[in-house]
Formats: structure tokens, C-alpha cells, sequence
């Protein structure tokens, strides 16, 4: 009776286990888009930063980022159990919010080419940054890609919910802290990766192989380029995920731009899609930031 009573649990785990690997499969290609943005969205929160810096602020952000999902987790399983009309709700409030942070980076970007700075004005600002407070400067750094990190966690969480939102509460729960666990580590290593790059170049040059010279050389022209490309798919991406959460929201919305690309066949209909979400996030996130600087001015 034990004996039989062990193997039916040791079946049952199986059982489980097998369930809980092909739906974690599928939430992680569901989420593959969302990573992607997160992960240039990340790359681009941490420039700036002094190099001998730029790991710990990486760390900083990461270990904000597995607080976050550590929040966000048990509180989708409870709206999930006791709320469900909540979620997209929130959800768009959170891509409206992410719209607004890309136009305000937009808006930012102009204003600085407009007013192109005098070497005056250049040295004046520079000493101002060297005076001011690291510590402080990196805090806020790492708020921002925190609060950033909040949006893309939520969604991420929110897409595994919905693949995993019929199966029993434990596998559930076990899906949704893997997915959460990967992506962080995942999304962080490679951003650390990344903001090391030049210092990889730096020391591949110094060795005495031609080889490691000449690639070391290469990685030293390619990060400042890839910064800046990541700094510009970063801004992008807040308005195609804020966009895509606010379209998929507004069910009429969604099917309207579905059927209008469902016309067209292959990537056309992918760029259609997503210059849709790209236009309407543009366009929610002008509309967020007049209304935050109308509340503005009239409180002041």
C-alpha cells in the first residue's frame, strides 16, 4: 500500500512537473517581446553612470526588480482570484504611464537640439554634475529604471498569468516565480553585459595578440554606437509596449487595427501592428504629459 501510495505521488509529480515545463515554455515566448523592450529599456536607464559604478548600479536595479516582482506576483494571483476586471485597468494605467515617460524623453531630446549649449554653458553644466552628490545620482538612476522595470514586470506577470490562469493554483504559482526569477537574471546579466563592453575592449586591446587587439578595438568603436541605439530603441519601446497594453485594452481599438493588417501577410503586418501601438502610445503620452503639466500650473 506505501509502496503503491509513493509511486501514485511520484506520478502525480511527474504529471505536474510536465504541465508546469510546457506551459512555462509557452509564457516565455508569449513575454519574449516584452524582454526585449525591457531589456534595452534597462540598458539605456543605467547610462551616465561613472564605469567603475555601472555594475552596482545594475545590481541595484536588479535586485529592485526581483522586489518588485516579489510584490507583483502574490498581488496578480489575488486580483486574479478576486478582482480579475481589474487587471487591464491597471494594467493601462501602467502604459499610459510608460507612454508619458517617452514623450517627456522625446520632448527633452528636441528642446536639447533646439538650444544647442554654448562651451560656456557646456562647462557650466558639467561642473554642476561633477559637484553634484553620486550617491544621490545614482539613487535616482536607479529609481527610475525601478519604477520602469514595475510596468514591463507587471505585464510580463500579467501575460504568464493569462497562459497559466486555467491550471491549478500551484502550478500557477510555481510558473509565474520561475518566469519572473529568469527574466530578471536574464534581462540583468545581459544589461551588465553590455554596459561592460568597453572595458572588455580595453582590456582585449592590451593584449598581445593581434587578434584580441583588433577585436578589442572594434568593441571600443561599437559600445558608444550601441548605447546610443539603445538609448532610441529604449524610448521606442515605451511607446510600443505603453501603446500595446492601452490597444489591447480597448477591445474595438484592437480589432479594429487587427482586421485593418490582417490584409497584409507576414512582417508587413507585423510593422503594421506595431507602428499602430507606436503612433497611439505617441499620442496617449502627449495627452498624459499636457494634462500633468495643466495640473501643474494650476497648483502653482
Amino acid at each position: 500500500m506505501a509502496g503503491s501510495s509513493l509511486l501514485a505521488l511520484l506520478d502525480d509529480i511527474a504529471t505536474l512537473l510536465d504541465d508546469i515545463s510546457v506551459m512555462g515554455k509557452v509564457a516565455a515566448k508569449k513575454t519574449a517581446g516584452v524582454l526585449g523592450d525591457d531589456l534595452s529599456l534597462n540598458a539605456q536607464q543605467v547610462t551616465g553612470v561613472k564605469a567603475n559604478r555601472e555594475i552596482p548600479v545594475v545590481w541595484g536595479v536588479a535586485k529592485g526588480s526581483f522586489l518588485n516582482k516579489l510584490i507583483l506576483v502574490p498581488l496578480a494571483l489575488i486580483i486574479s482570484a478576486f478582482a480579475p476586471w481589474a487587471i487591464i485597468p491597471l494594467l493601462m494605467i501602467g502604459g499610459a504611464y510608460l507612454c508619458y515617460e517617452g514623450v517627456e524623453k522625446v520632448m527633452h531630446s528636441l528642446h536639447h537640439d533646439k538650444h544647442a549649449e554654448t562651451p560656456q554653458a557646456r562647462q557650466a553644466r558639467l561642473k554642476k554634475l561633477v559637484e553634484q552628490d553620486p550617491a544621490g545620482y545614482e539613487k535616482k538612476k536607479i529609481k527610475g529604471a525601478v519604477r520602469t522595470d514595475f510596468i514591463l514586470s507587471a505585464e510580463i506577470v500579467a501575460i504568464t498569468l493569462g497562459i497559466v490562469s486555467e491550471a491549478p493554483l500551484l502550478n500557477q504559482v510555481l510558473i509565474l516565480a520561475g518566469i519572473a526569477i529568469l527574466v530578471t537574471i536574464g534581462v540583468y546579466g545581459i544589461v551588465a553585459a553590455i554596459v561592460k563592453l568597453d572595458d572588455l575592449g580595453y582590456w582585449l586591446r592590451d593584449k598581445s595578440s593581434a587578434v584580441a587587439q583588433a577585436v578589442g578595438k572594434m568593441l571600443l568603436a561599437l559600445a558608444p554606437w550601441l548605447m546610443k541605439i539603445l538609448s532610441v530603441v529604449g524610448t521606442l519601446a515605451m511607446f510600443l509596449v505603453g501603446g500595446g497594453i492601452v490597444v489591447h485594452g480597448i477591445p474595438l481599438l484592437h480589432h479594429a487595427i487587427t482586421h485593418f493588417s490582417e490584409g497584409f501577410h507576414g512582417i508587413i503586418t507585423t510593422l503594421l501592428e506595431n507602428g499602430a501601438n507606436l503612433v497611439i502610445g505617441f499620442i496617449i503620452g502627449s495627452i498624459v504629459l499636457l494634462a500633468v503639466n495643466l495640473i501643474a500650473k494650476l497648483r502653482a
